[in-house]
């Protein structure tokens, strides 16, 4: 119901019902998802209102705007939940596929959220909801706001550089879930980020990779010590076009300089740019 036809007790209520909902709160349980799209007809196509049945709902609205009265915000934005394999959800919880958001919560049921999918709802129907928490610690918090942002924010790599990087690309894709020397090398890894110098669009590029590791690296990672293992990775791109000798670097966020990860991009093993 529109928030102008509620009355003042009703918006009372709502506003009391949400004020400890906070972002990546959800709701599992019989969903739909509404979405526009086209059919087929005798004479062309026609839009139409699709209803999809979904596992469940998360909010992916700030927290701020999720408890601000419904007089003023009466909608949030919610993505549905839907299930993965156990292959995809690692990959998820290793940063490595933006099309989705890791729910802690809801590990245990390969759930995550689809971001690729947002539609908004009345806060009406969510004060309805039996609060469920998805994130329990700041650290939670922080990373589901940093995978939100990373959605919209994620950089569109030039189209000679997806090509250069496609052999590296598959290699890590193929050895992340392998229980060997580098599925457990990958695995240790925060996310990989791309430096280029002087620019992306300059007629010669250095490129050094950075490998950020979750905490600072040993000197040997399960027998093979990391430069090796990185080594031997930059090994599969070739000095082509404007991208010769990459090099690479090892270390944690502790490590890195604020200029180093600034003029650095994330490298997404999913979508390495918008026309991937």
């Amino acid at each position: 119901m529109p928030v102008d036809l509620l009355d003042p007790d009703e918006i009372s209520r709502i506003d009391s019902s949400l004020v400890n909902f906070r972002q990546g709160d959800f709701f599992l349980g019989d969903s739909s998802f509404i979405s526009l799209g086209r059919i087929r007809t005798d004479s062309g196509y026609a839009e139409q209102w699709f209803e999809v049945p979904v596992l469940g709902l998360i909010l992916v609205s700030q927290s701020c705007d999720i408890v601000r009265s419904c007089a003023k915000r009466p909608v949030v934005e919610v993505c549905p939940l839907v299930e993965v394999d156990q292959e995809v959800l690692e990959q998820v919880f290793g940063w490595e596929r933006p099309m989705y958001a890791a729910v802690p919560a809801l590990r245990g049921q390969r759930l995550v959220a689809d971001l690729d999918r947002t539609m908004t709802i009345e806060k009406a129907v969510v004060s309805g909801w039996t609060r469920t928490q998805g994130l329990t610690s700041d650290s939670e918090v922080r990373e589901f706001a940093r995978v939100l942002a990373r959605k919209r924010q994620r950089f569109a790599f030039p189209d000679d550089f997806n090509e250069f990087v496609t052999p590296l690309r598959k290699r890590l894709i193929e050895k992340h879930g392998k229980e060997s020397a580098e599925g457990n090398a990958l695995r240790a890894l925060e996310e990989i980020r791309v430096q280029a110098e002087p620019g992306w669009n300059a007629p010669q590029v250095q490129l050094i990779f950075h490998f950020v590791l979750k905490q600072d690296p040993p000197n040997s990672f399960v027998g093979r010590p990391w430069r090796e293992l990185c080594d031997a990775w930059m090994k599969r791109l070739s000095s082509t076009g404007r991208f010769s000798n990459p090099g690479s670097l090892i270390g944690s966020y502790g490590s890195m300089t604020a200029a180093e990860y600034l003029q650095s991009d994330p490298l997404d093993l999913e979508y390495l740019s918008a026309g991937d």
